[in-house]
């Protein structure tokens, strides 16, 4: 009787230890998604003022009433280079997992910055489309609603595994969508397109809190500290991507523009 009172407190100290585990890597996947945020729309709020002047003297072209580009603007955003700084996120992304793989958790985490600001210049033009009270109106309706969400993922008792293969499928119907209409411009399929991609990616932060804490309780009894690091990170670049999409989704659908 005793050795099995010991073994059940054997077993319990053990599930409180990885309880306590899962809390703080669920803490370091959402702080480390949160500063990835803040820098990436620093960096893209920084960009467009770099961009944008109220005297029109020199200045290349009116966007808005009383605000002009500069010349710095209009290399930015009426030259080749535009292309440059919309690709460059999509650019990163291909290589994140390969860098990620060779390099520490300390490496990996100054990577997703990096990729965070990249990702900020390249949303810069939000700034110049939309006004700056509907940015902020849509991001605390995304914050409400990615909270949400990424807590029902958590919490849910429902095996979302199955949900995360028809996301994905839906994802690459959303970008060959989105590339058709590059070269019709059709309003219909615009406002049909940031439907169906807030769906698809509110979906997204559900399914991808739950792998989050499935990976970490499959992975916890290792006790490889380097990886688990390294997993909070990569955790944290799916949710900073899932919020970001829908954030410009739904940007696209309820904010006023300029």
């Amino acid at each position: 009787m005793a050795q099995f009172d010991t073994m059940r407190s054997a077993a319990g100290a053990r599930a409180a230890e990885i309880d306590a585990g899962l809390r703080a890597h669920m803490n370091k996947v959402y702080g480390t998604m949160s500063v990835g945020t803040f820098i990436t729309f620093v960096a893209a709020w920084a960009l467009s003022n770099l961009a944008v002047t109220a005297d029109p003297s020199g200045a290349s072209a009116m966007i808005g009433e009383g605000k002009y580009l500069t010349s710095f603007g209009n290399a930015i955003y009426m030259s080749p280079l535009k292309w440059v700084i919309m690709f460059a996120p999509l650019a990163f992304i291909f290589g994140f997992g390969a860098a990620a793989n060779r390099m520490p958790a300390a490496g990996v985490q100054l990577l997703f910055y990096a990729f965070a600001t990249v990702m900020g210049l390249s949303l810069s033009s939000i700034f110049l489309i939309y006004t700056g009270q509907s940015i902020i109106q849509v991001f605390l309706v995304t914050s409400i609603a990615f909270a949400g969400l990424s807590l029902y993922g958590y919490v849910t008792k429902k095996d979302l595994s199955g949900m995360g293969t028809f996301l994905m499928m839906g994802l690459i119907g959303l970008i060959v969508a989105m590339v058709v209409n590059l070269f019709l411009q059709s309003g219909a399929m615009t406002f049909a397109i940031s439907v169906i991609g807030v769906l698809i990616f509110a979906g997204l932060t559900a399914y991808d809190t739950q792998k989050i804490k499935t990976t970490y309780l499959e992975m916890a009894h290792s006790g490889d500290q380097e990886w688990l690091g390294k997993a909070a990170i990569m955790g944290a670049l799916s949710l900073y991507l899932d919020f970001i999409n829908m954030f410009m989704f739904l940007l696209q659908l309820l904010g006023n523009r300029e």
